[in-house]
């Protein structure tokens, strides 16, 4: 498995990634709308491997029975704490197509999302494309983007570590001035229990 953690000279950077957001931290900026969700997929069986094989789901890992929970436990949460989402766009890798579809319904295939190791190009290319969505401001809600963890690394300009971004959370952007502010990340399981 490939994993390229490159630098992007012309994206927007973070400075040190803030801890995780509490969800009494991030309701207030959910339930306004607006901002760009960068979700990373739910929770995977890691007893799978991935192949870079695209279109054929044994040949990925995907998401186990928790994360199929946690999926849909997080749409759930969505709706009950008001959290408008406009629209949703996925990677096509199928871990995130399931997330997608299981929190929100209807989504898009958007091929910037795709996971480093199963791009056709250099995975740079998908990042810039990526933090172009995240610079245009949504209407009538948030737009949530699916995704992986190393694509977000590379849109932020530096790795990430797994406790910083785990599986299921979604990493907040303001979109503002034709580039975009970084937020932070929450956990799923935050909301979740915000929810409960």
């Amino acid at each position: 498995m490939r994993r390229r953690l490159l630098l992007l000279a012309s994206i927007p950077t973070a400075a040190a990634a803030r801890e995780l957001l509490s969800a009494t931290e991030a309701l207030p900026l959910l339930r306004a709308g607006g901002l760009n969700l960068y979700l990373r997929h739910a929770i995977t069986d890691r007893s799978q491997a991935d192949t870079g094989r695209r279109g054929e789901r044994t040949a990925q890992r995907n998401l186990s029975p928790a994360g199929e929970a946690q999926a849909r436990a997080l749409g759930a949460a969505f709706r009950a704490l008001g959290i408008p989402i406009a629209e949703t766009m996925t990677s096509e890798v199928f871990r995130a197509q399931d997330t997608a579809r299981l929190a929100f319904g209807d989504v898009a295939i958007h091929p910037a999302l795709i996971a480093d190791e199963y791009s056709t190009r250099d995975p740079r290319l998908d990042a810039a494309e990526v933090s172009a969505l995240l610079a245009q401001p949504p209407t009538g809600g948030h737009r949530a983007l699916v995704g992986h963890i190393v694509p977000l690394g590379l849109v932020l300009g530096r790795p990430l570590a797994q406790a910083e971004f785990p599986e299921g959370s979604l990493a907040l952007f303001r979109p503002e001035s034709r580039s975009w502010r970084f937020l932070g990340v929450v956990a799923a399981e935050s909301l979740i229990d915000a929810a409960g």
